[in-house]
């Protein structure tokens, strides 16, 4: 395997790794920060804010309250590395892909493998920021994008978090209500999973790593059973035109909008792992707990979604409920037994909402800085109550809001990423001294940010006359297919190194 380049700490004196110790949890800003932002941050940093009095959340010893301020050193006691590979494990796709595009399962799965290769590096090699720093993904963007125009980003992963949570909830729901014989709604099935993700998620940073570690096991093992019991009616595939370039680009776009707009948490959930942990264990890790369930679970919904208009009893399934109905229509042979599985399967969707939920309310944190000691748990609520209407409005629109969904996705995911390594390998020497983690929310520290926000700029609005959407299509992608994603990389690994030089030259700071 390739040697994955890790963070150099070596230059950190002992001053310098003191000073992510001894930053407290809410630092206050420079005396020279505009008397608006000073105002803004003191009122959630040197009083407790409303919603921590209002709620009594803060008594109880579970609800996990932690916010974005830096992990102080004392706190990052994580060293149990090889959970990082079962806590990505557990974020699947499982999906008919062949209905949706029209390819064979060959070509589908030579795309899967292929896109999930190239696009999971990023959101794995961003995980070993965590450790080093004791930052949050959204807050490490800041050291690229400013402080105020890092909310841009910070406004594209919100975004982009609802959007699958929204999916793995209609998901959910169909998945219970497919089992229930008409007894339950889709609406139910959908309340009942966002509010077990929920409780899932109050639980914080220890409790979700330890309910990852499990929750994928249900899953394997309810698709291993339904592997032999449909094993058979895979060898009956539909035939399908051959595939063209658009329709393989288009694709591509998709499979990549999924893998790689994990990048915008990364940092999250390694946040509490400690400075010296193991960069290349942690990046294996949590490659490859991406990288297989992923392509396998992928895969295997290319190969059900090619033969599903040769079974009647999955064709039906899959008219009535969708994703949930063709699974249970595969259960179905073994009775109760494929019901109980289906629970299990459809309740395992919790591991990606509550994770997400996670980064969700640090999002709202760093959206609101005046909330930032109100309880992380009220902006769960808050995610909560939007992803539940939402999902109950969209479920009978899912497959075409979802290709939708995740090929514009994977456009500004293609751009931040590009972005943020740039800055790491070009601007910042590939070490973690060159961060002042000090800085986090001193907006007078950080950089202007304008090189990164026209840089994502221009990279969305290149990836614009390729884009090859539902209710757009540009000129070039007419011709050649989706190429959004990749002009997007393009154009801000061309645009930001001249733009970022130049900032720098301009402010005389980092």
């Amino acid at each position: 395997m390739p040697d994955i380049p890790s963070l150099d700490v070596s230059g950190i004196d002992s001053e310098k790794s003191a000073q992510v110790d001894t930053v407290t949890e809410h630092t206050t800003p420079a005396q020279n920060d505009t008397k608006y932002i000073h105002r803004l941050l003191n009122w959630g940093v040197e009083t407790r804010g409303w919603f921590y009095h209002v709620s009594d959340l803060h008594a109880v010893p579970n609800v996990f309250l932690q916010g974005i301020a830096p992990v102080p050193l004392k706190e990052k006691t994580d060293v149990a590395f090889s959970r990082m590979f079962t806590f990505w494990f557990t974020i699947f796709d499982w999906l008919t892909w062949p209905l949706v595009y029209g390819l064979s399962t060959r070509d589908s799965c030579l795309v899967i493998l292929f896109i999930n290769m190239l696009c999971t590096i990023p959101p794995a090699y961003f995980v070993i920021f965590g450790p080093k720093l004791g930052l949050r993904q959204m807050v490490l963007t800041r050291y690229s994008f400013g402080y105020v125009l890092g909310l841009f980003p910070v406004l594209y992963n919100l975004a982009s978090m609802m959007g699958f949570n929204i999916i793995n909830s209609i998901l959910g729901g169909q998945t219970l209500a497919s089992i229930a014989n008409g007894n339950m709604s889709w609406t139910v099935g959908i309340v009942i999973v966002a509010a077990v993700s929920l409780v899932i998620s109050f639980m914080g940073y220890t409790v979700l790593h330890w309910y990852e570690r499990f929750a994928w096991i249900p899953v394997l093992i309810t698709f291993i059973i339904a592997i032999g019991l449909g094993g058979h009616h895979l060898t009956n595939p539909v035939v399908f035109q051959p595939a063209t370039a658009p329709v393989v680009l288009s694709f591509a776009s998709a499979i990549a909008g999924f893998v790689l707009t994990y990048v915008g948490l990364s940092a999250d959930f390694s946040c509490y792992m400690p400075p010296d942990a193991p960069s290349k264990r942690l990046f294996w890790y949590t490659y490859f707990g991406l990288f297989i369930p992923t392509v396998l679970l992928q895969c295997l919904g290319a190969a059900v979604g090619a033969c599903v208009p040769n079974v009647p009893a999955w064709q039906a399934g899959y008219e009535s409920g969708s994703t949930g109905g063709l699974l249970a229509a595969m259960l179905s042979p073994v009775g109760g037994f494929g019901k109980f599985l289906m629970v299990l399967l459809a309740l395992s969707v919790t591991g990606n909402i509550a994770a997400t939920f996670y980064s969700v309310s640090l999002n709202f944190q760093i959206i609101f800085p005046f909330l930032i000691r109100a309880p992380r748990c009220i902006f769960s609520i808050v995610g909560t109550v939007i992803v539940i209407p939402l999902s109950i409005a969209g479920a009978h629109r899912f497959f075409g809001t979802l290709s939708n969904f995740l090929g514009i996705i994977g456009y500004w995911s293609s751009a931040y990423s590009t972005i943020l390594a740039l800055e790491h390998f070009l601007f910042r020497h590939g070490s973690a001294a060159e961060y002042d983690v000090s800085a986090w929310n001193r907006p007078r520290s950080l950089p202007y940010g304008i090189a990164a926000f026209l840089s994502l700029a221009i990279g969305f609005g290149i990836a614009v006359p390729a884009m090859d959407q539902v209710w757009y299509v540009g000129p070039i992608a007419r011709k050649t297919g989706d190429l959004g994603f990749e002009l997007a990389c393009l154009a801000a690994l061309v645009v930001y190194p001249p733009l970022r030089w130049l900032e720098i030259r301009i402010s005389n700071r980092i």
